[in-house]
């Protein structure tokens, strides 16, 4: 016995006919079991969709409601949890072209409407049949036998055009061979939903020890309400072929009480080469939404404050006299990632900002730093701006060439002279880190330096109350 077969582009164009044809089953929110959303960092978002449906046998058309209006069409995946293998799409269609006045006139271009017009003395209403021309730059009617434009009155409409949805559907033609009621799961990537890390540090009085609170900034732009829903958030760098919008976040305006000891609210594990963290609890991500939630704490992390004045390579090479006067040191506070030190967590890249209680108790904000992803055991250095009572005064009081004649036999001697001032009620120390470039030494110096790289010189140098130190040295570089 022979069996008969279709050609697979009459088979393609059957299903698409009874896609078109079939009556339409729509599934809502009200069939929702639970949905999980994972979030990464460059606004992108993994969606689980999963839902209880009546399905009818054999080739039906199915409208999945209430998706994110920026899903990635081309990422969605069904499947039957309760019954595998047992469903399979034919074809899907993403509709995101959502009901809206403009929409439902552009729609109607070359149809037929009616138009009412009220008549303001009388009140008398009349009607008469119009004809879309344009719908773009404002509206052109033909009423009979004239062309009017804008809109005369109110416009009524025979029906709503299958393609304008009120909310983001994705309507499938879906094969079911399995039972009526079946569990399923959607799943698909999204964009419109992005998380950063924000964290709130509070220095103690003596500026050598911390307590930091990590909150997560949630944002959903989405256009989808995920009802409390399992979210999980990566931290880490994933790559993406297509590229991403940056998201809009909202920061924290107020320090948060911290912890006695380090805590974790999320459940953190690996993932791959990224760190993935689990709240343990649902919550609920509305549209339109930005929201906190707690990431982690710690109380008393030992911190170290230091004040930098930063040279340049520039004038090892030629002669320049004065430097600068009154120049900005910098100001940095840094601590250690480690268990030791209260910590020890993978702490995601986001701003750290920083506080300090004056005489009456009242924290005050001193600065802030964005930070890169942070793995334990690492150093986070922040800094937090240029201190205001001490500076210094620089210049080069001697140069000279003293040999080379060929591209890369340059050797120069100079002499720099550096005068840190301190307006402070106690003594500081800054460290005064000098970059020199090519083949260098110092020759001689008034305190005590550190070869901080292999082009950098380092001194710690101390400077009195109400006072000023005095740095001197020579230097020799070769090129």
């Amino acid at each position: 016995m022979r069996r008969l077969t279709l050609a697979p582009c009459l088979l393609f164009a059957l299903v698409s006919a009874s896609f078109a044809q079939s009556a339409e089953q729509r599934s809502t929110l009200a069939d929702q079991q639970e949905v999980a959303v994972t979030i990464y960092n460059e606004n992108l978002a993994l969606v689980k969709d999963q839902r209880r449906l009546q399905l009818k046998p054999g080739t039906t058309s199915l409208a999945f409601r209430d998706v994110s209006a920026r899903m990635r069409a081309e990422t969605a995946l069904l499947r039957s949890i309760s019954a595998p293998g047992s469903l399979s799409v034919l074809e899907q269609n993403f509709d995101f072209d959502l009901l809206t006045p403009a929409k439902l006139l552009e729609k109607y271009v070359g149809r037929n409407v009616t138009v009412i017009r009220t008549n303001p003395a009388t009140g008398v209403e009349t009607s008469e049949q119009a004809q879309v021309l344009s719908a773009a730059s404002g509206v052109v009617l033909k009423i009979g036998d004239r062309i009017e434009t804008g809109v005369p009155g109110r416009i009524v409409y025979s029906d709503v055009p299958p393609n304008l949805r009120d909310r983001p559907t994705l309507v499938m033609a879906l094969d079911n061979t399995g039972a009526a009621q079946q569990d399923v799961e959607l799943s698909y990537l999204t964009g419109g939903l992005a998380w950063k890390a924000d964290y709130v540090v509070e220095l103690n009085a003596a500026e050598d020890a911390l307590d930091i609170s990590g909150w997560v900034t949630l944002t959903n732009t989405s256009g989808a309400t995920y009802r409390k829903a399992k979210l999980q958030l990566v931290a880490g760098d994933v790559n993406q072929v297509r590229p991403q919008m940056e998201s809009r976040v909202m920061a924290m305006a107020a320090p948060a009480p911290a912890a006695a000891k380090a805590r974790t609210d999320m459940a953190e594990e690996s993932l791959f080469e990224y760190h993935l963290y689990t709240l343990n609890r649902p919550t609920t991500i509305a549209e339109n939404q930005t929201k906190q939630v707690a990431l982690m704490s710690a109380s008393g992390v030992p911190a170290r404050k230091e004040l930098l004045l930063k040279g340049s390579e520039y004038y090892y090479q030629s002669s320049y006299g004065d430097l600068g006067q009154k120049m900005k040191v910098a100001v940095f506070v840094e601590f250690d990632n480690k268990e030791d030190a209260h910590l020890g967590l993978p702490m995601p890249k986001g701003i750290i900002r920083v506080y300090k209680k004056d005489r009456a108790g009242n924290a005050q904000f001193i600065g802030e730093d964005r930070v890169d992803h942070t793995p334990k055991n690492e150093k986070v250095r922040l800094k937090l701006g240029d201190a205001f009572d001490v500076t210094a005064d620089k210049k080069q009081t001697d140069f000279k060439k003293i040999g080379g004649s060929g591209k890369y036999n340059y050797h120069y001697e100079a002499a720099f002279e550096v005068v840190l001032k301190n307006a402070k009620k106690e003594a500081v120390t800054v460290t005064v880190q000098e970059p020199m470039p090519g083949d260098w030494q110092v020759l001689s110096s008034s305190h005590p330096y550190t070869k901080g790289a292999s082009n950098t010189a380092v001194w710690k140098v101390a400077v009195p109350a109400e006072g000023s130190t005095t740095l001197t040295y020579r230097s020799l570089v070769r090129f």
